[in-house]
């Protein structure tokens, strides 16, 4: 008996599955529609500030290694492409995050284009296929664009600056001045033949160290006007990050 009855209560003490209530009425809609884009709106400022965190980390490091590299005639230019490689794990890192942060962007856009706008400013033409398209997106999220074309839309946005100053500075330490090993005057470069003298790191030939520059700047210069996706919101000239 005693068995019984604490199996009753054990049921009872259980919460009941039961299964999720869908909203049935428009006024219901509206609640889910102005909660759910709350929700998204959250993720994308998230992520969105997950971006300024590493941009400003990357400005940080460029700021520090060219007080360090600039501070001194003697300060190697080993500093500089230091902080080439620094900035560049950086951009990849801030890539991915904008991979995401794109992903829930799409989604707010998608509701304001199509729902919000649709409430202030009605225009014809617009179906139903958004939110269907939305309901496949919450079920299989995928990216929507690639890390090749996010590191460039970073590049075009912040990145390609801080290479250029980083390069800037880099051309000023070996092609400008010449360390000499007294460190009491600085020289001006007058032969190419010195210019690969001051670019050599350690065991490594100065010209060597070059060509490695041109090809990593002209990489750079690749991604950052490479072909864009101009479609939507990412033509030129509409608003978007």
């Amino acid at each position: 008996m005693l068995s019984q009855n604490q199996q009753n209560t054990d049921l009872h003490l259980k919460p009941l599955i039961q299964a999720p209530v869908f909203p049935t009425t428009s006024t219901e809609f509206i609640n889910v529609m102005a909660h759910y884009h709350r929700a998204e709106i959250a993720r994308m400022a998230g992520w969105r500030d997950r971006i300024d965190r590493t941009t400003n980390w990357a400005i940080t490091v460029v700021a520090a290694m060219l007080s360090l590299s600039l501070s001194t005639p003697t300060a190697h230019h080993g500093v500089l492409l230091f902080a080439m490689v620094l900035v560049l794990l950086l951009l990849v890192i801030e890539a991915r995050r904008y991979r995401f942060f794109d992903v829930y962007r799409s989604r707010v856009r998608r509701m304001e284009r199509n729902y919000f706008a649709q409430i202030f400013s009605p225009e014809s033409g617009t179906t139903d296929e958004w939110i269907h398209a939305l309901g496949a997106d919450l079920r299989k999220p995928l990216f929507l664009i690639s890390t090749n074309q996010a590191i460039s839309r970073r590049l075009r946005r912040n990145y390609c600056w801080m290479f250029l100053i980083l390069l800037m500075a880099w051309l000023v330490k070996t092609t400008f001045i010449s360390m000499t090993e007294s460190a009491v005057q600085a020289e001006l470069v007058d032969s190419l033949d010195e210019w690969w003298r001051n670019a050599a790191v350690g065991p490594i030939p100065g010209w060597i160290v070059v060509i490695a520059v041109v090809i990593f700047y002209a990489w750079i210069l690749f991604a950052t006007f490479r072909k864009r996706v101009r479609k939507g919101e990412m033509i030129y000239g509409d608003v978007h990050v």
